[in-house]
């Protein structure tokens, strides 16, 4: 299993756009590999405003094969139409592999 992580800093006040934008599943949800999303929000920066988009996926031939789809260019050709270069002011992509993951503990008991 991979993580990749879209860590994009916008100027304060932009933040509601990007909020906003990952509000909705979009195409990537349905993608063949595709295990989850979740937007983040860094906490106490004063100069910027900073979101990690984190997409788990099966395995990295997942992830590739999302970005080589019609859906990916689709998503990204829609994201470059709108003006954000005045709110962004840096992305960074990473990819991370799982090593280990563990889930809360179930009880057997029922109440």
């Amino acid at each position: 299993m991979i993580i990749v992580t879209n860590t994009i800093q916008v100027k304060l006040g932009y933040g509601g756009f990007i909020r906003e934008r990952f509000k909705t599943p979009k195409n990537v949800h349905t993608f063949p590999g595709f295990v989850r999303m979740e937007l983040l929000q860094t906490e106490s920066l004063e100069d910027h405003e900073e979101y990690q988009v984190c997409t788990t996926w099966d395995n990295k031939k997942a992830f590739d094969a999302w970005v080589q789809s019609d859906s990916f260019s689709h998503a990204h050709a829609e994201r470059k139409e709108g003006d954000n270069s005045e709110m962004v002011i840096a992305n960074k992509i990473t990819l991370h592999e799982v090593i280990v993951s563990h889930l809360p503990a179930v009880s057997l008991e029922s109440n």
